[in-house]
Parts: structure tokens; sequence; C-alpha cells
């Protein structure tokens, strides 16, 4: 989403039939991470994270699961969906470390073989 216009971002983010919300992350006041969660029935849905890319070597994406697997259990939900995984990703990768993963093809879920990453 880096160059995309404000529309994009609308359509995207914010036009939604769930119970959407933002949930900011600080770090001594200074706003280093945004994600923006589904709330579900049976789960949490992890739409889209941002943060400060100019902070090296912070694994705010490792954290934002984290923070939604707790969440969860706090709820009481059983899944937490990551979201788009795409193999060939070097940003999405992170995901992978979270096990068991299933991954929705065709319409059924399946769990995804570890040798397969």
């Amino acid at each position: 989403m880096d160059l995309d216009c404000l529309e994009q971002y609308r359509n995207f983010l914010l036009q939604s039939h769930v119970d959407s919300r933002l949930i900011e992350f600080h770090d001594n006041h200074r706003l280093c991470m945004v994600s923006i969660v589904d709330l579900l029935p049976d789960g949490l849905s992890s739409v889209y994270t941002f943060f400060d890319a100019d902070t090296p070597r912070t694994s705010y994406g490792t954290y934002s699961i984290l923070w939604q697997i707790e969440l969860c259990r706090e709820l009481g939900l059983d899944y937490l969906y990551l979201g788009y995984w795409i193999k060939a990703n070097r940003k999405m990768r992170y995901k992978t470390n979270f096990q068991p993963l299933e991954v929705l093809i065709d319409g059924y879920w399946h769990l995804l073989d570890p040798d397969l990453l």
C-alpha cells in the first residue's frame, strides 16, 4: 500500500461488514505499529499490519501475531486467521513460524506440511 490513494485505502481497510478493530502499539508514547483485525464469531482475522520501517530488526509482525494469539485466548476464540500468505514474499515469511498452519484451498482447510515451506 505504498502509493495507493485514499479511496483504495478506504475500500481495502475501512469498508467491512464485520467488527473491525484498529490496534495501536506504542513504545514510550511513540506510535510504532498499527494492526487492523476483524473480530469474528470463532476467531480474529489479521487484516493488515503496518509499522515504522525506520526501526530495524524489530519483528513487529511476529509481535503482532503473538499479541493476537493472546487476545484470542482472553476472548475464548479458537482461531487466528493470519490473512494472505504468499510463499515467495519474504515479508510474509514470518507467518510460517506459527504452527500448526492451515491454508484454505478450494474452500477447504488443509494442514500445511512444514516441509513445503
